[in-house]
């Protein structure tokens, strides 16, 4: 009981957590002002992330830290108050004309201190510098020659539009974290505390252990399935991997590759509807849309990504002998059918949103469940003092994932404000000369260096912001553009490089994380192509008949399967040098052209004449016998 009460009882910060699902839950059926919300939210969190995130990592327990966090904590306490008190009055002025109070200049200033500093403590100095850069930019862009420049904003306006409207720190950003994003936390922390984690492992063991290359099958349905509750690439990584990164190396996988499948795995579990990652709910906010339409967009090309794994896996398996699971790696797995009771939190969830529930109320039926599930069977059975600590992790994950999505709003408002979106986006145009081909390959490099080194949902906000808009000038429509900017942002976590999900998996596997980087990206290079497949044919985001969305759906599978072919360069026996290029032609051209047009036509028949014509060969050694890439 000592215990208890120390860990739990005399901690503020378990306080703050409990009072922020408190808070969360009853807004979720009495909703307040937005403005209101949005505040209480922001406080909480920020409070949050500075009792649980020292300001000096390498001396957590110092007095100085402790002191460093007193004060900012007294300081959220003042703004907090500064909301409070003023809710009334800032939920009614009009913007623009109503006057603007010294202590309001005052109070958002330290708002955005302590906003640089928590982002700062939980996600690093990348994106510290991004904001700063943006800030930057907003007070003194006026003294920029050209086209950069734009009409002074003071200090005093900018306190405005940053502190006190919907438009700046409580705008979309910090909306989306309020309304949508911290349920499915408090479901993932649940869910994954109560044993549900676990069993995704050990049920990918179960359903594909015994087939070829067993071992990154299990890694890659695994960390998928985790990776929808997890949305964190790099969260995903260090959960799973501890577990499936040494199964594979047993199966003679090497630690590069190892690693590089638990990244690349662990990276699409963001694209994979039902739950998707925290940018899906963004991009649902910024297209005003139900996130039902974000996640049945996600289908097929989530589905084409990790199908081309789950092929490569089992294609390289039996070119190189390796990856299988022996039998008693599958053995000392437990029986899967006493816990099959585990599977109804995520059953629920998607029921939910099929029969066209929110996503609030559908999570939070989910997360109820997940209390309720376990104890329908006694090998699932949990220690109900767990639920303590399930409060206390749900409040600091929401933090370490507010703090920054709440400061990328001012990023949003420099960019807006500054017109700098629109300008950006004809800039990009002119430098891609008017070339629709050279301007999409601009933003996918954009993508992915603004990818690097930032969480995938503030890579996603920034490069919608910037791209989106040059995408739509492009003639694209709205959804394939914020698609299309999203799946590079997160495309950008296995690119080297710095990608964060391949070093997270590097660090899990002990082995060098520049390779793995590389090897993740030349296994996963096809998931660069689908992209341009959903630009091609907006059917494939699930726009059309349900005849032309399932056509779309299951050709760029299979093209995506025929690019694996060749990439890996073996099937029933090695390809050579022509055989392989055929193949990867055949999948590239059938994936960037449109569905039955006479390319797409071209590109699968000449691939299945192929595939006839090599396993009727498959007993006879190629003529020419060397291959473009031997992975081993």
């Amino acid at each position: 009981m000592q215990k208890f009460v120390r860990r739990y009882m005399l901690d503020p910060c378990a306080w703050l957590a409990l009072g922020l699902l408190a808070y969360q839950y009853w807004i979720l059926f009495n909703p307040d002002l937005p403005l209101v919300e949005r505040a209480t939210h922001l406080v909480l969190t920020l409070a949050i992330a500075f009792l649980s995130t020292p300001f000096l990592k390498t001396k957590p327990s110092s007095a100085l830290n402790k002191a460093i966090s007193v004060l900012m904590f007294a300081l959220v306490v003042v703004v907090g108050c500064y909301y409070y008190f003023e809710s009334e009055r800032l939920s009614s002025r009009i913007e623009n004309v109503s006057p603007i109070e010294t202590y309001d200049i005052v109070i958002c200033t330290i708002l955005i201190g302590l906003l640089l500093e928590a982002v700062r403590r939980t996600v690093g100095y990348v994106l510290l510098i991004v904001i700063i850069t943006f800030l930057l930019y907003g007070v003194f862009g006026y003294l920029l020659p050209g086209q950069m420049s734009f009409s002074n904003i003071s200090w005093t306006e900018w306190s405005e539009i940053f502190g006190m409207t919907t438009s700046g720190i409580l705008g979309v950003t910090t909306a989306t974290s309020t309304n949508f994003i911290f349920y499915f936390i408090v479901f993932g922390v649940v869910y994954s505390s109560v044993g549900g984690g676990r069993l995704f492992i050990e049920l990918a063991i179960k359903l594909v252990g015994k087939s070829k290359g067993g071992g990154a099958k299990v890694a890659i349905i695994g960390s998928s399935l985790m990776g929808t509750i997890s949305g964190s690439a790099v969260a995903n990584v260090t959960a799973t991997g501890v577990f499936t990164i040494p199964l594979m190396k047993r199966t003679g996988i090497t630690p590069e590759k190892a690693a590089a499948y638990e990244a690349i795995a662990s990276t699409g579990g963001q694209l994979m509807p039902p739950i998707m990652g925290i940018a899906a709910f963004v991009m649902a906010e910024m297209l005003a849309t139900s996130y039902t339409n974000i996640a049945l967009a996600g289908i097929f090309p989530a589905l084409a990504f990790y199908f081309s794994l789950f092929v490569f896996a089992g294609i390289h398996a039996n070119k190189t002998n390796t990856g299988t699971l022996n039998d008693e790696d599958i053995n000392e797995i437990k029986s899967i059918f006493p816990r099959l009771n585990m599977l109804l939190p995520p059953v629920v969830l998607v029921i939910g949103l099929v029969m066209g529930y929110s996503a609030q109320i559908s999570v939070v039926w989910a997360t109820i469940t997940c209390f309720i599930a376990p104890f329908l069977s006694k090998d699932t059975r949990y220690d109900l003092k767990n639920i303590p600590q399930m409060v206390l992790d749900s409040g600091i994950q929401a933090a370490k994932i507010a703090c920054p999505i709440m400061a990328i709003g001012l990023v949003v408002s420099v960019a807006i404000q500054s017109n700098l979106a629109l300008k950006f986006a004809s800039g990009l145009i002119d430098m891609g000369g008017g070339s629709y081909t050279v301007s999409l390959i601009m933003i996918v490099l954009g993508c992915i260096i603004m990818g690097m080194g930032l969480p995938t949902v503030a890579a996603y906000i920034i490069g919608a912001v910037l791209y989106v808009p040059a995408l739509k000038e492009l003639g694209v429509s709205e959804l394939q553009a914020h698609f299309f900017v999203m799946y590079f942002c997160v495309l950008s976590m296995v690119t080297p490089p710095v990608s964060l999900a391949s070093f997270a998996a590097a660090g899990v596997a002990n082995t060098d994380a520049m390779r793995t980087s590389v090897e993740a990206f030349k296994i996963c290079a096809v998931a660069f192509l689908i992209p341009f497949a959903f630009l091609a044919d907006e059917a494939l985001l699930f726009i059309g008949s349900y005849v032309d969305i399932l056509l779309a759906g299951v050709g760029l599978i299979f093209s995506t399967v025929i690019w694996a072919i060749g990439v890996i360069g073996f099937a029933k026996r090695r390809m050579n040098k022509l055989e392989r290029i055929i193949m990867m032609a055949c999948g590239f051209f059938a994936m960037i052209s449109q569905t039955a047009s006479a390319i797409w036509l071209i590109a699968i028949g000449t691939s299945l004449v192929y595939l006839a014509y090599h396993w009727l060969t498959k007993n006879k050694e190629p003529a020419l016998t060397h291959s473009l890439n031997h992975t081993k």
